[in-house]
């Protein structure tokens, strides 16, 4: 196994990489510093642990819609665009309010820049 510095953020990260790994971890690494770093540029959150449940909550639900992977000609055309997180309905918008609330109680202070 190798270790490789990567930075999502500007915060530096030594990882374990399997051996013939390293690109597919730098491409997700480059996932995860994207979808952090579009939350931050938001402007409404900048909590550094509150941006990282967020961006996993997007990349997962995106993986919940995501069509199968063994369908050849949507995976190549979804290879090749850049991901773009799925529009929210108001139910989902209010389920996510609900969930920041519910963060903001559980971290009391913790995480807050104010």
């Amino acid at each position: 196994m190798k270790q490789i510095e990567v930075k999502i953020m500007g915060q530096a990260y030594l990882l374990g990489a399997p051996d013939g790994g390293e690109a597919r971890l730098q491409a997700a690494v480059q996932r995860v510093d994207a979808a952090m770093c579009k939350i931050r540029d938001g402007g409404k959150i900048k909590a550094r642990d509150r941006i990282a449940v967020l961006a996993a909550l997007n990349m997962a639900y995106e993986l919940t819609d995501a069509p199968p992977a063994n369908d050849a000609s949507a995976g190549s055309a979804a290879a090749s665009a850049e991901p773009q997180p799925p529009a929210l309905s108001v139910a989902e918008q209010a389920t996510l309010g609900a969930l920041l609330s519910r963060l903001d109680k559980a971290l009391g202070d913790d995480g807050r820049l104010i």
